[in-house]
């Protein structure tokens, strides 16, 4: 008896593949091994743009991205913390908060590591919700960026806002009640896009402006003007 599986691929993930699999039949005239190449490259395509679906905790600020916290820094009155995807993570980016987004932003530039210093003047996409931002920044390799949304679009925490396709950092630009000491993670951390909490979680949680205090969309509570907190 057969199982069937289903596995969600993000778009653009057979522009990539269809080539290597289209070349695969070609490259065997010439060499088993070159044909074989070339299907495995294709494999390894779809398997690059998964999408597993996932699991947003009710409270807290998510990650936009998987992969390793590479940047933590002030950015005047903004708190910004920055995801390195490596090439095994899954590169589909989601919404952090819930919002509506006000402009999609896209910033030629360089094509240096991701990893790197140099990457803040890589090209890049910045989809701004007003009290806060993405920014997908393409890597030495990824040079597509696949933003989903545009202005207009309202988004909920965790919802899926785009992709880019092979290696890359997706940033996300706090709203500016938050600072460092609220961080739930802490440089060079492993995070899941849609699933782990940045700021806020249990036990202690934010609340956009303009939300009630029981919770709303994002489940965060905000500062107050006094520089006290609101609790759950």
């Amino acid at each position: 008896m057969g199982i069937a599986v289903s596995v969600r691929l993000a778009p653009h993930a057979w522009r990539y593949a269809t080539p290597a699999f289209a070349l695969a039949p070609v490259a065997a005239l010439l060499s088993p091994v070159a044909g074989a190449v070339a299907v495995v490259a294709g494999l390894l395509a779809l398997v690059f743009h998964r999408d597993p679906e996932r699991e947003t905790p009710e409270r807290g600020i998510v990650a936009p991205a998987d992969g390793r916290v590479s940047v933590v820094r002030r950015e005047g009155e903004r708190l910004r913390v920055g995801i390195y995807m490596g090439v095994t993570d899954v590169h589909v980016n989601r919404a952090p908060l819930a919002g509506t987004v006000e402009a999609v932003t896209h910033s030629p530039g360089a094509n240096r590591p991701a990893f790197s210093k140099d990457s803040d003047r890589n090209e890049k996409v910045e989809i701004d919700c007003g009290a806060f931002s993405v920014i997908q920044i393409a890597g030495a390799f990824a040079r597509r960026i696949h933003p989903a949304v545009e202005p207009g679009t309202r988004i909920e925490r965790g919802e899926r806002i785009g992709h880019i396709s092979f290696g890359s950092r997706v940033d996300v630009r706090f709203p500016p009640e938050i600072d460092r000491a609220d961080l739930a993670v802490e440089l060079g951390e492993t995070v899941r896009a849609g699933e782990t909490v940045l700021v806020g979680g249990a036990g202690r949680t934010w609340r956009m402006k303009g939300e009630r205090a029981a919770g709303g969309a994002n489940g965060v509570t905000r500062r107050h003007a006094n520089g006290e907190r609101s609790e759950p």
